[in-house]
């Protein structure tokens, strides 16, 4: 079966087959803002990269994704990764030692989702504890965690925060609370900030005085900004210099990646904003799913919404949403996580929101 072209709204999707781009082109994709196809411009501008080795450090397409990534979030350099997966577990590596320890959220993305890399390959044992419901770590407590100098304990050399984490921005001032606190233990502070420029809209702020207070700092660009892959990690040139050489370990080291860091490039320079729009259409889906009896809503800060769903009723509405060419997934037994992102459009929260009536009906 041949290519086709297909549009919609003013979207056009040139899919690389198919027969697997007419099972999701027209579907509504809510399970998460990673799902996002480049946009038309975005595959112009990466047919048009120029290109060299990268590992060789002659790509320029990467290093001027590099250099405007490192200025947008204030750092001095920063390195292009192929994942925030691994960008936090090169930033884990390049804090820690064999042995040492990080303090982080129990329910934070690079303790609960990354595979136990930093344990697996560097030998770094997390200290979780729960988050606050704001989406904090209690200072206090982090800092009862904070392990004596004995070598009985494992030596805390690092704490991670997440901004956004779970959809919640971090509160104004916090941050340099924690920098005020890892500063008097001794300590380094990553955040990360796969999700910034989320929070950075919602709170009207430029993302680098968000990412001030902390040594490093990941940046996701396959989420809200729409970019096919990759990821950046931000901090001063010593560490990102050290960054590299873990980078190359892990199997990161990409050669003519400057065809997907001018993806970046474009999602930088023209994605940041329209994240204000994905931010009011979570909205408008939590206002309209919260007029349906039995279901119950959590705060919306950004493109995240939690939608508690009646007891027993969560793979029947999975399945009567597929029918209807809705995505969902179940975050939990009775809870949706439900995404906005540049591919979910006013209309289609519109849509989304008649069929979940339909089947509360």
């Amino acid at each position: 079966m041949g290519a086709v072209q297909r549009f919609r709204g003013d979207r056009l999707f040139l899919p690389f087959h198919s027969c697997l781009w007419d099972t999701y082109a027209f579907m509504i994709d809510l399970r998460s803002d990673t799902v996002t196809r480049p946009t038309p411009a975005m595959r112009r501008a990466m047919l048009e990269a120029e290109v060299g080795d990268d590992v060789f450090g002659d790509d320029p397409t990467v290093q001027r994704l590099e250099e405007l990534a490192a200025g947008r979030m204030g750092k001095e350099a920063s390195l292009f990764a192929p994942s925030a997966t691994q960008a936090n577990l090169i930033a884990l590596l390049t804090h820690c030692g064999r042995g040492d320890e990080a303090i982080v959220g129990q329910q934070a993305h690079n303790y609960l989702f990354e595979g136990g890399g930093g344990a697996c390959l560097g030998g770094i044992q997390p200290q979780p504890l729960d988050q606050e419901s704001d989406g904090t770590l209690s200072l206090e407590r982090v800092q009862s965690l904070i392990k004596p100098d004995d070598y009985h304990y494992a030596r805390t050399r690092l704490l991670c925060l997440e901004n956004t984490t779970w959809g919640k921005v971090l509160p104004v001032g916090y941050a340099e609370e924690a920098r005020k606190l890892a500063k008097e233990e001794g300590l380094s502070l990553h955040l990360d900030g796969s999700r910034l420029f989320n929070a950075a809209v919602a709170l009207s702020r430029p993302a680098a005085d968000l990412a001030e207070p902390f040594d490093s700092v990941t940046l996701c660009l396959s989420k809200g900004l729409g970019a096919p892959v990759g990821a950046l990690l931000a901090g001063d040139s010593e560490f990102v210099k050290e960054g590299k050489r873990w980078r190359k370990m892990l199997g990161g080291g990409m050669r003519q990646s400057g065809l997907l860091a001018a993806a970046g490039i474009h999602a930088l320079d023209n994605h940041v904003e329209r994240l204000a729009e994905d931010h009011e259409n979570a909205r408008r889906l939590a206002r309209g799913l919260k007029e349906i009896e039995g279901i119950h809503l959590e705060p919306v800060c950004t493109n995240m919404v939690f939608a508690g769903i009646p007891p027993g009723q969560m793979s029947n509405l999975v399945e009567f949403l597929k029918a209807r060419e809705i995505l969902v997934s179940g975050f939990s037994g009775e809870k949706l996580r439900l995404v906005t992102h540049l591919d979910v459009s006013a209309e289609d929260i519109d849509t989304a929101m008649g069929t979940f009536r339909e089947f509360f009906a």
